[in-house]
């Protein structure tokens, strides 16, 4: 067996981010290269969250199942890698969006949800998976006057659904974080929290491969095609042979079922990460709970503190959001993943929200894919015959719910009379995004009305009511 190499921090390759870049050494049992003809019951396309928690469910289900998967780069190298480490239970991108949606489901997708949460927590304890789990909570921020409003409706809206939340004016928010833009707050104690998100990634190939399956790093799909009752993987070097397969690459769906593309659009989001604080920098700005933070506006920033442990505990604040970025053609790949100019706009954001840390400064930045869907839930589908399955289109939440995805997914193939697969959530796609040139055309002119709403209190120009009218949206 060889082993993977060390990936190498973001400050001096920016297409790896802070997260994989603190991380030394291989995972044990994680192959680098598939060599030669290997046999499976089920072949999975990318290690990240979806395909290796649906490596888990199967494993639950059958232990004896022989399960490949094959990961271009490392594993978490993706979305799973790059994220901001928020771990959230909704699996309908908010409380609010599920109930526009999804309203005669909503009830069971909010138990599933919870139960899919504690199932994590529950795994994360079996396995002792250190992934840095904090359960902090949210706090959804006001930054500007129409936003208080918003979260007054969004706290009986909660409560409406017996979750337990606390609305806070501007002096109790800023006792929570000290910040001159806060103007009140939502307390979800019970929304989560955070975690080392490419920890997490390897913890769980590390569980799978403990458990019986392989995971083969370096070992890029070039194509997938129908064998027989089965389907055949080619991959540099080798192949893969398999009942059954699964696609589990979000926002990189499209290299290799082109019929994805109509799903989902990719969104670049860009992060920054600061230096250690000191105590007396953490000091000036609060933020004693640890929570989790977003504010309420369309184009939204997320932040959120990471702790290092050595030489005493010392925190980064990870900074990100706001600058979701389209590139024509569903563009993804390395030259996106470094953007100056975005960079230049979220310090400058940051240094408003917080100009008492007008001394600290950022040493890692980095940008990755999100896959948005049109009402920014997951797709799931099935090509080949069925032999081919696919789930992608977390639009930022995937944490959380790509355990659950990897549920449905592997309720597909060992339990197909399972009621998740009766669900008009994991049965029905979403309306597609437009062809190009009009993809991006729309893409531009939704981004442009979002910000206009920003700008004028909240307001829904006659573009942002005909999408909620036809529930199609635009997010990252």
């Amino acid at each position: 067996m060889s082993t993977g190499r060390r990936v190498r921090p973001s400050t001096s390759d920016p297409a790896v981010s802070y997260w994989l870049g603190s991380i030394d050494g291989p995972i044990a049992g994680v192959h680098e290269g598939l060599a030669g003809k290997v046999e499976a019951d089920v072949a999975i396309i990318g290690g990240g969250y979806t395909g290796l928690w649906t490596a888990q469910h199967l494993l639950d289900s059958d232990p004896s199942l022989r399960i490949v998967v094959c990961e271009r780069d490392v594993v978490g190298y993706g979305a799973s890698g790059r994220n901001g480490g928020f771990l959230d239970p909704s699996l309908t991108h908010g409380l609010a969006n599920g109930l526009r949606h999804y309203p005669d489901e909503i009830d069971e997708l909010e138990q599933l949800a919870a139960a899919s949460y504690a199932g994590l927590r529950a795994f994360v304890q079996r396995y002792d998976l250190r992934c840095d789990f904090e359960p902090t909570g949210m706090l959804d921020l006001a930054v500007a006057p129409w936003q208080v409003d918003a979260l007054r409706e969004e706290a009986e809206l909660h409560e409406r659904f017996g979750h337990k939340v606390e609305l806070l004016d501007r002096g109790a928010a800023r006792a929570q974080l000290d910040s001159p833009l806060v103007l009140g707050a939502l307390h979800r104690p019970g929304a989560g929290g955070v975690l080392h998100p490419a920890k997490l990634a390897r913890e769980l190939a590390r569980v799978a491969v403990a458990r019986g399956a392989a995971v083969h790093e370096r070992s890029a799909v070039t194509r997938v095609s129908r064998r027989g009752s089965g389907v055949r993987l080619e991959v540099a070097g080798g192949a893969v042979h398999a009942s059954q397969a699964v696609l589990a690459t979000n926002a990189y769906s499209g290299g290799v079922l082109g019929r994805t593309r109509r799903h989902y659009v990719p969104v670049y989001d860009y992060v920054l990460v600061t230096e250690p604080l000191d105590d007396d920098q953490l000091a000036r700005i609060g933020w004693s709970g640890r929570q989790g933070l977003g504010d309420c506006s369309n184009q939204f920033h997320y932040f959120r503190l990471i702790r290092e442990e050595g030489g005493g505990a010392r925190n980064r604040i990870l900074w990100g959001g706001y600058d979701a970025i389209y590139y024509y053609g569903n563009g993804v790949g390395p030259q996106f993943d470094d953007r100056q100019q975005t960079y230049a706009l979220l310090e400058a954001h940051f240094r408003r929200m917080f100009p008492q840390l007008a001394d600290v400064a950022f040493t890692h930045r980095w940008g990755g894919a999100i896959a948005t869907t049109t009402r920014f839930t997951p797709v799931f589908g099935q090509a080949l015959g069925g032999r081919l399955l696919y789930a992608l289109g977390y639009t930022g939440l995937g944490v959380g719910a790509s355990r659950f995805a990897g549920r449905v997914l592997a309720d597909r193939i060992v339990a197909p009379d399972s009621p998740l697969l009766r669900l008009r959530y994991t049965t029905s796609a979403p309306s597609p995004f437009p062809p190009e040139p009009l993809r991006w055309a729309g893409v531009t002119l939704v981004r442009r009305a979002l910000a206009r709403s920003d700008r004028t209190g909240g307001r829904r120009g006659p573009l942002l009511r005909v999408l909620d009218a036809i529930g199609i949206g635009f997010d990252s």
